[in-house]
């Protein structure tokens, strides 16, 4: 990895900024009880933390054509309720500031939705990122490079220049299909350039610590 010709840092949010897995659980396992259905496997958990939640709530109802009253259910249901059930990932703060200082462009490509904001407001994130990339910022969420692609064309970045952090197959895929240089974080088994497991181990790569 190219150090000294990093100028952008990107971050998913659910798994790398925030340990999610209690708050999506709650959530999705709301959803499926409004529907007599049971609560998450193991393997719909782990598809879901990927998957935009439109993607999620077609996986988890297959056999409802139309899917008119799930969305229904989920605006009563709302997410605002679960961002308690956040964790932020430990030194997540202090990296960003030393981003800052260090003249890093600091983003966040998520296929989270709606919720987003919201999160970042309630977490006191709202200054600490030059441009935040959702699902419902682009035509085609991750796998699909899409989000990478408008944060380059932004900054006018080549490829080598920017890190993506993720801890999921669909953030490895769309940081292939971008050509960026990728971070597993919190996930061996995630084929990456460097895989880590803290925000301190990010700093040290970078030099920033």
């Amino acid at each position: 990895m190219e150090i000294l010709k990093i100028k952008a840092v990107i971050f998913d949010c659910d798994g790398v900024m925030f340990d999610t897995a209690l708050a999506n659980r709650k959530y999705y396992d709301e959803v499926l009880a409004a529907f007599n259905k049971p609560g998450l496997n193991e393997e719909q958990f782990i598809n879901v933390h990927m998957m935009t939640v439109k993607e999620a709530i077609e996986y988890l109802f297959p056999e409802i054509r139309d899917l008119s009253r799930v969305y229904e259910c989920l605006s009563h249901i709302g997410y605002h309720k679960f961002i308690n059930y956040m964790v932020m990932e430990e030194g997540l703060k202090e990296l960003l500031a030393a981003l800052k200082n260090n003249g890093y462009i600091r983003g966040i490509a998520t296929n989270r939705t709606n919720t987003m904001e919201k999160v970042l407001e309630d977490f006191h994130l709202k200054n600490d990122f030059e441009i935040v990339v959702t699902a419902a910022t682009v035509k085609h969420p991750k796998p699909d490079p899409e989000q990478l692609l408008l944060i380059m064309e932004k900054y006018q970045l080549k490829p080598h220049e920017i890190l993506f952090i993720g801890d999921s197959e669909y953030d490895r895929q769309a940081a292939a299909a971008a050509g960026v240089w990728f971070a597993g974080f919190k996930n061996p088994g995630l084929k990456a350039d460097v895989n880590v497991v803290s925000m301190d181990e990010i700093g040290g790569i970078l030099q920033i610590n």
